[in-house]
């Protein structure tokens, strides 16, 4: 009887601390450093996986190219990187927060190439699903 009251005890230890588990994965998504860092991941290191997760629904991606913009939509968008996937990028890239408050932030992601730098401007809402990207404006220098 003790085996089996040990037993039982071990097995709702380990369901409830898969829960637990499960429940802080799903509170890491819905922060902003998490939208940030996949979007990081998704553009300089290919890792698409979870990109989908973190556009919102009418997110826009503008660029800017000479006197030519070229605005673009979630399906351009996720369609754009299936053939990025994997592949890393020869560059270094940082970003900074240039702007936040409760609802909304605009990061400033730079990647530096040997000839060239990119610039982008993010912009991320948080919205009842967590922080989701709505807008995405590309630049080079």
């Amino acid at each position: 009887m003790k085996t089996l009251k040990i037993l039982t005890a071990a097995l709702v230890l380990a369901f409830t601390s898969s829960a637990f588990a499960a429940e802080e994965v799903k509170n890491e998504k819905l922060q902003m450093n998490y939208t940030i860092q996949t979007y990081i991941d998704a553009i300089a290191h290919g890792k698409i996986k979870d990109l989908s997760e973190i556009l919102d629904k009418d997110v826009k991606h503008t660029v800017t190219t000479g006197e030519k913009v070229i605005n673009y939509t979630r399906a351009d968008i996720l369609n754009s990187m299936q053939p990025r996937k994997n592949i890393e990028q020869n560059c270094s890239t940082t970003y900074q927060v240039l702007e936040i408050n409760s609802p909304q932030a605009i990061i400033k992601v730079l990647m530096k190439y040997d000839t060239f730098t990119k610039i982008t401007l993010v912009n991320i809402a948080n919205t009842k699903n967590g922080w989701k990207i709505t807008n995405i404006t590309d630049s080079y220098m």
